[in-house]
């Protein structure tokens, strides 16, 4: 594979840009004994401070972006503790699973897969409950649906209800609204373009001390080692155990890419190729998943595609070396999903996908 010059654009891992990969051959440090990785650690730190918005603390976990849904309801989520699930699709579904298994209750409430919440809903739900926490995703993934989150967030916040978000699939292509989520998700592998293996969070002071609140069950999967780490000017840093040091560099030269280009420049670099997946798509017949095109991710592209994704994706990567991804439960065989985030928002990575689903179409 690699002497083909294979196109890989799914909506994560994404292809992973010359320097980024160069970042991964940098020799291997010891973060429990080389004081000098407390002033990497403590940089890296800052840039993602700076790519979420935030004043929050932000944590790096060694593991998969999931590892973060389910760390945040594990930390969360006391026994008996009512959820509000929000879902308009298979990850927000998923929540409600997470909070299951550490003995929460949740209510789910749900919206159709094409559309987003209605404000309204949302806020008498939220009345006739008693929720110590609500979940929900910014991009849904699978559908392409961007969620406008901004007046449920207000709701909840009026509420004193906790609030985590999964912006895996939206951090860094976006803007998110950190301003107003006590516990924002994010991952490598999405608009980082980083390979897969971390986890990123921004915990709001209110989360914090819902976590000292809750009996922490398990180590791995808890938000509490990570309070308190000490990373010391002249000595290395105290973490729970010990990091995923490649990772690490890797994404440290994923957050040099964005903050070097500019944040707004990137939002706009991911509007403008996403509008033009969309458009290249209607000229082939194919329309967005999402019912609105307010809905329709920067992200992603979900084109519905009614029963031919596999033969599609398949025909694309056998004839013309594009790898895409098709929808995932349901939709399975019903969503043909093109990745146009972080080193694939590129019009000419985006043109020679959308020229070679033409030709297999023809």
């Amino acid at each position: 594979m690699e002497d083909r010059d294979e196109l890989l654009m799914t909506p994560g891992p994404t292809a992973v840009p010359p320097e980024v990969r160069e970042a991964t051959s940098r020799p291997i440090v010891n973060p429990d004994v080389e004081a000098e990785f407390s002033s990497f650690y403590r940089s890296l730190l800052d840039k993602l401070a700076r790519v979420y918005d935030t004043d929050d603390d932000v944590l790096v976990l060694s593991g998969e972006g999931m590892l973060g849904l389910e760390a945040a309801v594990a930390s969360l989520v006391a026994p008996g503790d009512e959820v509000l699930c929000l879902a308009n699709g298979i990850f927000g579904e998923g929540f409600a699973d997470f909070v299951e298994m550490h003995d929460g209750e949740p209510t789910v409430h749900d919206a159709p897969a094409d559309a987003g919440f209605d404000v309204d809903a949302v806020k008498k739900r939220v009345e006739d409950g008693d929720f110590e926490v609500a979940t929900m995703v910014h991009c849904e993934t699978p559908t392409g649906v961007l969620n406008d989150l901004d007046e449920v967030l207000g709701v909840l916040q009026d509420a004193g209800v906790l609030t985590v978000v999964d912006a895996v699939s939206s951090l860094g292509g976006t803007p998110v609204p950190t301003d107003r989520i006590d516990v924002c998700l994010g991952a490598s592998q999405k608009c980082f373009s980083s390979p897969p293996g971390l986890t990123t969070l921004s915990v709001s002071d209110r989360a914090w001390e819902k976590v000292e609140a809750t009996e922490q069950d398990t180590f791995y999967t808890s938000l509490g080692p990570w309070q308190d780490v000490e990373i010391p000017e002249d000595s290395p840093p105290h973490l729970p155990y010990t990091h995923s040091v490649t990772n690490l560099f890797a994404l440290d030269a994923s957050l040099d890419r964005l903050l070097d280009e500019g944040l707004e420049s990137v939002y706009d670099r991911h509007a403008s190729v996403a509008e033009e997946c969309r458009e290249r798509g209607r000229d082939l017949g194919l329309e967005p998943f999402a019912a609105d095109e307010a809905l329709c991710s920067p992200t992603v592209t979900a084109f519905a595609v009614e029963g031919r994704a596999g033969d599609l994706q398949r025909r694309l990567a056998d004839e013309r070396d594009v790898i895409l991804s098709t929808g995932l439960g349901d939709l399975a065989d019903d969503v043909l999903r093109v990745g146009h985030m972080g080193y694939n928002a590129d019009p000419e990575r985006v043109e020679r996908t959308m020229d070679a689903l033409a030709a297999v179409l023809d």
